[in-house]
């Protein structure tokens, strides 16, 4: 009886330390290494970007694929923002607001793009705070980018040189002294709307004058108001509106005007 227990009890030992070397074993189990990376594992070549050539620096030529608003000449890619031909004065390779003709707009409309134009403050400029050198870039006819001289000439902040008129300041002065070339260079993302009518996604805008960010990838709250708080309007394509506003100083010009579409 006694050996038969004793027997008993050395398979069951044996039996778990059978089974706690299979534990053993497979705790120990080893599966393959993750491949080496090679450098083309994370590389692709098409689709290829198209080539676009720069405008020359020397003659202010815009870029191959660009279109071009205003290269000097005349105003064909233009018209009066109330109907019929645009009116403004082009001499010199430039054109000077008609503040009695009134806005002016392109013919074309558009969505997403990237836009170019330069303007001057007339030397000898005269007024203070909005009433001097006052215009505006309108993108899809209903988002103001305020063009002012602000070379000391203070006003309030959120309608300065290169504000989002009466919604965001820009977040510096730019400004070259009246007489000097201004350039802009905006990036402007188009609104994307809800059936309700309602922004999905804002409009944004991002804007550089001589080269100094004054707006980063900005949100749009909706229309610049002038009376008022933005409203939000569904829109489509819309066109770039240029601003002859009714200030008594003297008025400013544009030359140079081309954009992108993205």
């Amino acid at each position: 009886m006694m050996k038969s227990m004793i027997t008993k009890v050395a398979m069951a030992t044996l039996a778990c330390m059978c089974v706690g070397g299979m534990n053993a074993q497979e705790d120990q189990k080893t599966y393959p290494a993750q491949e080496p990376m090679r450098p083309g594992m994370s590389e692709y070549w098409t689709p290829q970007p198209k080539v676009v050539t720069p405008g020359d620096i020397k003659t202010n030529s815009a870029p191959s694929d660009a279109i071009v608003l205003f290269d000097g000449k005349d105003l064909s890619a233009w018209e009066s923002a109330k109907g019929g031909p645009a009116e403004w004065n082009v001499h010199d390779g430039i054109i000077t607001v008609n503040k009695k003709s009134g806005d002016i707009q392109t013919k074309r409309k558009f969505n997403n793009y990237q836009l170019h134009i330069e303007w001057c403050v007339p030397t000898g400029i005269t007024g203070s705070s909005q009433a001097r050198g006052n215009s505006g870039i309108y993108m899809q006819g209903k988002y103001e980018v305020q063009v002012l001289d602000c070379y000391n000439n203070e006003t309030y902040v959120n309608g300065m040189t290169g504000s989002i008129y009466k919604q965001t300041p820009p977040l510096v002065n730019a400004m070259r002294k009246p007489g000097e070339w201004n350039v802009y260079d905006i990036i402007y993302s188009a609104p994307i709307f809800k059936e309700d009518g309602t922004y999905r996604i804002p409009p944004h805008i991002t804007v550089i004058q001589n080269g100094i960010v004054l707006q980063n990838n900005t949100t749009i709250l909706g229309t610049t108001e002038y009376i008022g708080f933005p409203k939000v309007i569904k829109h489509d394509a819309g066109p770039i509106i240029l601003q002859a506003h009714g200030d008594p100083s003297q008025p400013i010009s544009y030359r140079n005007i081309w954009i992108r579409e993205m």
